[in-house]
C-alpha cells in the first residue's frame, strides 16, 4: 500500500477540522498566479485579502474558503522569508488553506500526540504552529497546523495525547499569524526530517518532486468533496 492509499483509507468521508462547518459550507478558492481577479487585490494587505475572501464567500453563500495545494502563488513575493534559502523563490504551496474568522476552533482529524510547537515569527511565516505525531496501523506521520492564536500554544506540552475530533487550537489574527488574513494552514508530512515546531509549507519548483511525495494532498484525509480543478473559484 502506498502512503497515498494509506491516507485515503484513514477516513470514511468528510472529516471536520475547522469550526462547525459542514461539507456544503466550503468554497474552493483559487489564489494562484492564474487567478486574474487577484490583480486588483493588494496581496500585501491582510485586510484586503480578508475582504476579497469574504466577497467570494458571500456571493457564493458559503462559510469557509479552502484550497491551495500545489498552487503557485504571488502572495509570497512580499516576504524575503521565501527567497533567501533557495536558488528559485519558494512560491508553491504544499498544504491546504482553510480561510475563516479569527478564533475559529481547530480540531485534530485523527488521534495523535503533540510532537512539537513554536511561534514562527518571521514576516510571512506561520506564527504559532502545532505539529502532531500520528501512529496508526504501524505507520507514523505528522500533521501541521499553522497561523494559530498565541493562546493555542500556551501551556501546551510535548507528548500530550490528542483524540480524533478534539479541539487543539484557534485561528490567529493577522497581528500574530504571520500577517495574513485569518486561516489555517494544514499539512501532511511523512518524514519530519528531525524538524521541530516548523516545517516548510511552501517550496520552489526545484524541490517540488520531493515535497509532493513527502507532503501529499491533505484532502486525501479531509475529503472535502467540493475540491476539484473544475470547481475551483476563478473569481
Amino acid at each position: 500500500m502506498t502512503f497515498t492509499e494509506y491516507l485515503i483509507q484513514l477516513t470514511a468521508g468528510f472529516t471536520p477540522i475547522l469550526g462547525d462547518f459542514k461539507a456544503e459550507d466550503y468554497l474552493p478558492l483559487d489564489l494562484s498566479v492564474s487567478n486574474k481577479g487577484l490583480a486588483e487585490v493588494d496581496l500585501t494587505s491582510p485586510q484586503a485579502m480578508q475582504d476579497y475572501i469574504q466577497q467570494q464567500l458571500q456571493s457564493s453563500d458559503k462559510r469557509v474558503a479552502v484550497g491551495g495545494y500545489l498552487e503557485k502563488r504571488n502572495l509570497y513575493r512580499r516576504s524575503e522569508h521565501f527567497s533567501k534559502q533557495t536558488i528559485e523563490d519558494r512560491d508553491i504551496h504544499i498544504g491546504l488553506d482553510l480561510w475563516a474568522n479569527a478564533y475559529t476552533a481547530v480540531f485534530s482529524p485523527l488521534a495523535g500526540e503533540v510532537h512539537s510547537f513554536q511561534n514562527n515569527t518571521n514576516f510571512g511565516d506561520y506564527g504559532p504552529t502545532i505539529i502532531l505525531k500520528h501512529s496508526i496501523n504501524e505507520v507514523e506521520f505528522y500533521t501541521l497546523y499553522g497561523h494559530l492564536s498565541l493562546a493555542s500554544i500556551e501551556d501546551l506540552k510535548v507528548g500530550k495525547q490528542v483524540a480524533a475530533g478534539q479541539k487543539i487550537a484557534e485561528l490567529g489574527e493577522a497581528e500574530v499569524n504571520g500577517d495574513y488574513a485569518p486561516h489555517l494552514h494544514f499539512q501532511l508530512i511523512k518524514d519530519i526530517e528531525q524538524k521541530t515546531g516548523d516545517y516548510p509549507g511552501v517550496c520552489s519548483i526545484e524541490n517540488l518532486d520531493f515535497y509532493r511525495k513527502n507532503c501529499p494532498d491533505p484532502n486525501l484525509l479531509l475529503k472535502i468533496t467540493l475540491l476539484s480543478s473544475s470547481q475551483k473559484s476563478k473569481q
